[in-house]
């Protein structure tokens, strides 16, 4: 048996070649029914900060927890962890309903399966680019001067949008994959290997879209 959710999947890779918390974030929210663009989404929800070398010589650059580090435009940009994603997507969605936002970073992929895509809740999900291997760098001082942080290369976001007995399924948006399927254990190693970050957003209604096949 295979679950997936049907969402329209959008690319990243000309427009915001490090955008891919925020497209994954705005297909989320086009399944909710949300009218928005990545560019209002950016522009008007997304905290970001760009880098700048101190007076010192350093590089300062935000923390990915609080704003995006650089910007979604850049292909030279980091990106952003579950926290600036929960923030803009709170500013993102509507009044017209009650609206649960969930960080679900370090919930089980069992958990995330049954307890959401089962119930038509597509989630934002950190892995890394192509299912590649994760590498540590760069560092960069945050705003103190004196702390620093380690990015891991090769993060990326998608859409988790379903699963079967061998793979889970993404919107992924990055050189116009569409729909594809992961291998389990590879999926669930670099998961983990960006902290097994992940975001949903749903009403208290029940969702719509989703089909067994």
């Amino acid at each position: 048996m295979k679950k997936l959710i049907r969402v329209p999947c959008i690319d990243q890779t000309e427009q915001w070649p490090t955008g891919c918390e925020s497209v994954s974030a705005v297909m989320l929210l086009h399944h909710l029914g949300v009218n928005i663009s990545v560019d209002d989404f950016i522009r008007d929800c997304l905290t970001m900060q760009e880098f700048q070398l101190s007076d010192e010589g350093k590089m300062i650059g935000a923390d990915p927890r609080k704003a995006f580090a650089g910007n979604p435009y850049d292909a030279e940009s980091m990106g952003c962890y579950a926290p600036v994603i929960v923030e803009a997507l709170r500013r993102a969605l509507p009044e017209d309903k009650n609206w649960i936002i969930r960080d679900l970073t370090g919930v089980s992929m069992e958990t995330l399966c049954h307890e959401y895509l089962d119930r038509n809740r597509p989630v934002v999900f950190w892995a890394c680019l192509e299912m590649r291997e994760p590498e540590e760098g760069p560092e960069w001082y945050l705003d103190d001067g004196e702390s620093q942080f380690r990015w891991i290369s090769n993060e990326h976001c998608m859409l988790l949008v379903g699963y079967d007995e061998n793979h889970y399924y993404f919107n992924d948006p990055w050189q116009h994959r569409g729909t594809v399927g992961y291998a389990r254990a590879l999926t669930e190693a670099r998961h983990a290997a960006q902290y097994a970050m992940a975001v949903t957003a749903y009403s208290e209604e029940e969702q719509t879209g989703c089909r067994l096949i």
